[in-house]
């Protein structure tokens, strides 16, 4: 994936700055999936300061329009980036529509919240990428009531091996605005943090799965 470095790295600066992605090699945190983890990240939190948010709006809506040219329609995977893809709809001037996980229980059991037709092009926007699953799920949905996805912009990924594959199994064209690299470089820089703790955070990222999992 070809990166704008100085674009990535300011991204990576602000997600720092407001604390959106955190970094603790000494104190792991534990995901959802139960691997443990020095770097946890939630972009939901760039919402809440309107210079970061803009920056993210403008630059997500710059890259759709570099890759795919103007869609259509903008289409956010529920939740987190339900409020940025609404900013980036926005910012492009274009509908917008929203994806669930799974279709709603009651109603119209609808999947897909919003107006699209059959046969329109679509870029979808997420906030994160981890193994990339739940989004490639939005995708699917998407093309099941026979849209033309372009591809996908999200802010950050980890850059898992098992995401650039599930990514390219699907054939869907993946950018985003900064990765784990792109961050560790900016978070050395910035003195956030020592050399020594980049070469814990290099190794997590070789087999996170694995990493610290036999610690108390």
């Amino acid at each position: 994936m070809d990166f704008n470095k100085d674009t990535a790295k300011k991204t990576a600066e602000l997600l720092l700055q407001v604390k959106a992605i955190k970094l603790s090699p000494q104190e792991p945190f534990t995901w959802a999936s139960g691997w443990k983890s020095p770097i946890y990240c939630d972009n939901r939190i760039t919402l809440s300061y309107p210079p970061v948010r803009n920056f993210l709006k403008q630059e997500i809506a710059k890259l759709v329009e570099e890759k795919h040219g103007k869609p259509d329609v903008i289409a956010g995977v529920a939740t987190g980036a339900i409020a940025i893809g609404i900013l980036v709809a926005q910012e492009l001037g274009v509908p917008f529509v929203y994806v669930r996980p799974e279709p709603k229980k009651h109603g119209r059991q609808n999947q897909i919240e919003g107006h699209i037709e059959s046969g329109q092009n679509v870029v979808v926007i997420e906030d994160l990428i981890s193994t990339g699953k739940s989004s490639l799920n939005a995708v699917k949905a998407l093309k099941e009531v026979h849209v033309n996805v372009k591809g996908m912009v999200a802010i950050f990924s980890y850059g898992f091996d098992i995401a650039t594959e599930n990514f390219k199994n699907e054939h869907v064209e993946l950018t985003t605005l900064s990765n784990y690299e792109y961050l560790l470089e900016q978070a050395l820089d910035s003195k956030y943090i020592t050399s020594e703790e980049l070469r814990t955070l290099e190794d997590w990222r070789i087999e996170p799965s694995k990493w610290k999992q036999n610690e108390n």
